[in-house]
């Protein structure tokens, strides 16, 4: 019988090895500045798996999906809340919204579909609900799907539950809490109407798979999770899948850029957004200043 170690032990070639599978299977790669937060998380899973060393824990999870998706779902949690980022959401609010409105004011029925790529937990295409249902004329009217998808199906569990503890709704306002919530004990459980506007479904954004045509694409901070060839592919993606003139929102510290193609970018308040031109078209990465221009 093996003897337990109460510090785990897994040596670098094997977090390489780790790093390799995960990357071959989600695509999601984890580089050198992810090193340490990679090495903890290993080091946690085989703390709560009662696994001493590196060899147990590549043994485990190269034999069993559900160990690999275990595994998968540690290195992937992270807590987001409610309009984590309220000038990214003033935008959609104060300047996508409007303008979607008086382009589909003739159109009946009007219709909206919004893409949250990577959507986590489910806090932001509950908030993207909520601006919606708060922002857009007569929402009720319109035929609204927003489609949130994640690579982590407990995250999606989770998310279609609706439920949420007081502390990730601190971005709200009170007519926000009030309009959108029923309190069920010391939580808040999402409001039918704006449940029913979204869509939960598992997604690998590694594999291509068309979703047709979106007036919004959302994918805040998760591009980070891939490599530059993965991301260039996954903008060239988003392009093609937005309506002329659709917005897609990145995490600051994400861009375009090294995707072979063209995107307005427009600074609204504190917040960027890219638009696919009205002209759209596919152009070679020289032509185009770092895939983006003003």
């Amino acid at each position: 019988m093996t003897e337990r170690l109460n510090n785990p032990i897994v040596t670098e070639h094997e977090l390489g090895e780790i790093r390799a599978l995960i990357e071959e299977r989600s695509g999601i790669h984890f580089d050198e500045s992810r090193e340490r937060f990679l090495s903890t998380r290993v080091r946690e899973h085989m703390e709560l798996r009662q696994l001493s060393y590196g060899a147990e824990l590549l043994r485990s999870v190269r034999a069993s999906n559900v160990e690999y998706d275990s595994l998968l779902e540690r290195l992937l949690t992270q807590e987001t809340r409610f309009y984590r980022y309220p000038d990214v959401f003033r935008a959609f609010e104060k300047k996508v919204l409007p303008e979607i409105h008086m382009k589909r004011f003739w159109e009946n029925p009007r219709s909206l579909r919004v893409w949250s790529a990577g959507c986590a937990t489910g806090e932001e295409p509950y908030s993207i609900a909520i601006g919606i249902a708060d922002s857009l004329e007569f929402a009720d009217a319109w035929k609204i799907n927003i489609l949130a998808t994640d690579i982590s199906k407990q995250a999606l569990q989770y998310a279609e539950r609706g439920v949420y503890p007081k502390r990730v709704l601190e971005n709200l306002q009170g007519h926000h809490l009030e309009n959108s919530f029923n309190k069920v004990g010391d939580e808040y459980m999402v409001k039918p109407k704006l449940r029913r506007m979204v869509t939960f479904a598992p997604m690998n954004l590694a594999q291509a798979t068309y979703l047709g045509r979106f007036d919004v694409i959302f994918c805040m901070n998760v591009l980070i999770y891939f490599t530059g060839e993965r991301r260039a592919a996954l903008i060239q993606r988003f392009h093609e899948y937005l309506e002329p003139g659709g917005y897609l929102f990145l995490g600051h510290a994400e861009s375009a850029s090294g995707a072979p193609v063209k995107f307005n970018q427009i600074v609204y308040g504190d917040a960027r957004l890219l638009q696919k031109p009205v002209e759209a078209q596919v152009v070679r990465p020289s032509a185009a200043i770092a895939g983006e221009t003003r």
